[in-house]
């Protein structure tokens, strides 16, 4: 019997470890995700929130973004688009006030400074004295002081493409987000680009994956192109689970059911990556539906039997925004998405333990 102490000691030990949670995407829905799950992390000079989860979090960014302050500053400099990656550390900075606003600061007048945000000005200032662009926001994540690890999901300066329905070719993240065309598939350029090898790492020790929100095709979809990025995400033991948009998103996913957003990820993977899926079922305000219908945009359905059939787990949360209303656009609440993260992740880690023991305990006995 002491061996079965032993394992029972070790479960205990493994289920009070950090939860190990790579969140990937880009753009504003992944930033909001971090800013929720930053409360349970424990920062430089602070633990995390009395009586929370304490996790572990690791980032992983598109960086296609060719328009804004990030397009200009990738033309005239050769580098990585800055902006998703600056979103990501102010949202996992541990100071909201000075640091952060510094960060986020955009000059509104200038010659060759307007529009520029100083957060993505100053990752190319350090891109330029290191020479290195993930090295550059390992030492900026450490300026900010942030409760995690924010790796680009590549290091090679790569264009997306777009192949349209009517069969045209559109280059750019901007410009694909524009196409007036349904997109049939999309594509990095060069198609030979690898991940960090720390990325690759993170997801195979990962409890918990997840993927979006975020625009399904610029946002999401170009990180599991990344040569091994998709085989790595299938081979972790991790649950992987996929946060769909609450909204269509004109250029890319009108009429998208929340299972053509699976199919969408699993096509361009080259396999089925996900076992579970996030939806929103909390009602979205009528004055809000009637302002985005103006503009053709509906909310994503939730077809749970199509999603059912896929063999996917459905797991159903409110995850509108309270303040919605008052900013006048739908959002994800920063802290639903990561209660939604901290309980999948939780539910991962217990039973990845109880696989564990029930293993040694067969090792014992043979």
């Amino acid at each position: 019997m002491p061996h079965l102490t032993r394992v029972s000691t070790l479960q205990r030990s493994s289920l009070k470890a950090p939860l190990r949670i790579v969140s990937i995407g880009g753009g504003t829905g992944l930033s909001t995700l971090l800013s929720g799950l930053k409360k349970h992390a424990p920062g430089a000079n602070q633990t995390a929130e009395a009586g929370a989860p304490v996790v572990d979090i690791t980032a992983v960014v598109t960086v296609s973004d060719d328009g804004g302050s990030s397009g200009r500053l990738r033309r005239d400099f050769d580098i990585l688009p800055p902006g998703d990656i600056r979103n990501c550390m102010t949202a996992l900075s541990e100071d909201e006030d000075l640091l952060s606003q510094l960060f986020r600061y955009r000059f509104a007048s200038g010659r060759g400074l307007k529009g520029h945000s100083f957060g993505n000005l100053f990752l190319t200032a350090m891109h330029q004295i290191t020479g290195d662009f993930a090295h550059a926001v390992r030492l900026s994540s450490e300026i900010l002081a942030i409760r995690g690890r924010i790796f680009p999901a590549t290091s090679a300066n790569t264009t997306l493409e777009a192949v349209l329905k009517d069969g045209s070719i559109v280059r750019g993240e901007t410009n694909i987000s524009k196409s007036r065309s349904p997109i049939e598939t999309v594509r990095l350029l060069p198609s030979c680009c690898d991940p960090l090898p720390e990325t690759v790492e993170a997801i195979a020790n990962a409890d918990l994956i997840t993927i979006g929100p975020g625009s399904l095709y610029t946002s999401v979809v170009p990180n599991v192109l990344v040569n091994g990025v998709a085989e790595a995400i299938e081979d972790s033991p991790a649950m992987k689970a996929y946060f769909v948009n609450l909204m269509w998103q004109p250029g890319e996913t009108v009429d998208y059911s929340a299972s053509r957003h699976v199919e969408v990820i699993h096509e361009h993977a080259g396999r089925n990556l996900l076992d579970t899926i996030v939806v929103n079922t909390a009602p979205i305000p009528d004055p809000l539906k009637r302002r985005y219908a103006r503009a053709h945009v509906r909310p994503v359905e939730n077809d749970f039997d199509n999603l059912s059939r896929m063999g996917v787990k459905v797991v159903t949360a409110d995850l509108v925004c309270d303040t919605s209303m008052d900013r006048k656009k739908i959002r994800h609440d920063p802290a639903a998405l990561a209660a939604v993260v901290i309980d999948l992740a939780s539910r991962a880690r217990a039973y990845r333990v109880r696989q564990q023991a029930l293993l040694a305990q067969r090792t014992r006995i043979q």
